[in-house]
């Protein structure tokens, strides 16, 4: 059983990951997010090619997987350093949130977060982003996103544990964890591809 009480890290384990989408899909329905906010996002990453060879018979090298991802309650927030106003804030179990009553909407946050996961709501009229469901941790629970991923591809862990025997988010679509040190830890997937891999693409960009 996790002690919800520390500080935690996301870990991910794209090897399991079929691409439903139901960790989006649990966090919008919890959260009541509108149309075009979203806190998490899963992300297909293909390369690979098909090539002739001299026989006229074709090999291919393609390849598919997926990255689960949210804000990743950086161990170095580069939001927390460019709000001017002190909004976004380090709180319980290393989590960066948003005080949403010193938020003025000026989107310093999402510009230099290499993740995008702040979202301006223009309803509320400030920026918003994944809490890791504070609430739920209060009470003992898991993120909703957690709860719901069918494959158990999608957890939460102890923050130095999970980072010592994984190691940071080192993974192509993603930006290089050199960035902002993210909690984010993955076991990958067979066919993962470094962030250095300029051939990687993120095949489902229309979605966001």
């Amino acid at each position: 059983m996790i002690d919800l009480n520390q500080e935690l890290a996301f870990v991910f384990d794209a090897s399991r990951c079929n691409g439903c989408k139901a960790c989006m899909i649990a966090c919008k329905d919890k959260h009541d997010l509108p149309v075009g906010v979203l806190w998490r996002k899963v992300l297909e990453c293909a390369s690979g090619d098909w090539a002739e060879e001299p026989d006229g018979s074709y090999t291919q090298n393609v390849l598919a997987y997926y990255v689960s991802v949210s804000c990743n309650h950086c161990e170095n927030p580069v939001c927390v350093t460019v709000c001017p106003t002190g909004a976004m804030q380090v709180v319980e179990n290393g989590i960066v949130a948003i005080d949403p009553d010193r938020c003025i909407a000026c989107g310093n946050c999402q510009w230099n977060c290499p993740y995008s996961a702040p979202v301006l709501d223009r309803v509320k009229k400030h920026m918003t982003k994944c809490d890791m469901c504070r609430d739920f941790l209060a009470q003992g629970k898991l993120p909703a996103c957690v709860a719901a991923c069918p494959s158990r591809a999608l957890d939460v862990a102890p923050r130095k544990e999970a980072v010592a025997r994984l190691g940071r988010a080192d993974v192509a679509p993603l930006p290089s964890e050199k960035l902002t040190e993210p909690n984010l830890c993955l076991i990958k997937h067979r066919d993962s591809l470094s962030v250095r891999k300029s051939a990687a693409v993120l095949a489902n960009r229309e979605e966001f």
